[in-house]
């Protein structure tokens, strides 16, 4: 489905993601992970064609996107980053039609399959009632939602978030990530994101991938992947694990930083 070999980034000479590879299938759900800095943003992004490698591929379909336009690739993959900002008064709808644009030559207007399209992603994301407010007015959330079917009108096999659940309350962030799994669970939509919430990864990732320094450091299932061993190594943080059905399952709760300090300087 999509696909990365030996991924190389650079920022000038600074080496950002270094020996990047990840197989991801049609239908996945996977979490990447990592402390600020690992790399994990710049992955993201190199993998949508938002910035350039040095080396490596991406492959989308079988096909190199270095060889794609990024109109192509926009037909295939989707990608929603961690702010997004709209003009203070387009409404919800007009906001959505543009996520029909890699579809159209530029000459071309709004026709029905295209109003079929945007009804379809609003009805997906829960926001018929909210369709003709402005975006402006709406809460953290319900924007959330409104850029995922900004999203979904692209007619995406994948798509990838950037710390979709970031500036959200807990309720708002629990909501978005339902409504990630149920659009990957019934339309077979392949979700690639990134988090910082390692319970969340945990709860809706069918596998993460864990960075750090520019790379790979575990991937696989999130039980697997997850333990207090990698978490200290990675995060410098020691947690409570457990594997509790009426928890919700695997969950992971961070309990104290374990990373060695500076001792203090005495000015006596």
């Amino acid at each position: 489905m999509i696909g990365t070999t030996h991924l190389q980034v650079k920022y000038e000479k600074h080496e950002v993601i270094h020996d990047f590879s990840m197989d991801v299938t049609a239908g996945e759900m996977i979490s990447i992970l990592g402390p600020n800095g690992s790399g994990k943003s710049t992955v993201l992004n190199a993998i949508a064609k938002f910035i350039a490698h040095q080396d490596g591929a991406v492959y989308l379909d079988g096909r190199d996107m270095a060889h794609m336009s990024v109109k192509e690739v926009a037909k295939t993959l989707s990608i929603l980053s961690q702010v997004n900002q709209s003009p203070e008064d387009f409404t919800v709808r007009d906001l959505i039609y543009y996520g029909r644009l890699p579809h159209k030559k530029w000459y071309e207007q709004k026709n029905r399959e295209d109003e079929e399209i945007i009804d379809w992603a609003i009805e997906e994301t829960s926001l018929t009632y909210l369709s003709e407010k402005r975006v402006a007015v709406l809460s953290g959330g319900e924007r959330q939602r409104v850029w995922i079917a900004l999203a979904l009108a692209q007619k995406p096999k994948v798509l990838m978030l950037d710390e979709p659940t970031t500036y959200l309350d807990i309720c708002h962030q629990i909501e978005v990530l339902e409504l990630l799994r149920s659009l990957n669970r019934r339309l077979g939509l392949t979700i690639i994101m990134v988090l910082h919430d390692l319970a969340h990864a945990a709860r809706y990732s069918d596998r993460v991938v864990v960075l750090k320094d520019g790379g790979v450091v575990a991937e696989g299932k999130p039980e697997a992947v997850l333990t207090r061993e990698l978490i200290r190594e990675v995060y410098q943080v020691d947690a409570f694990i457990c594997n509790d059905e009426s928890m919700g399952g695997f969950t992971i709760c961070p309990i104290r930083i374990c990373k060695n300090t500076p001792k203090e300087v005495s000015n006596a």
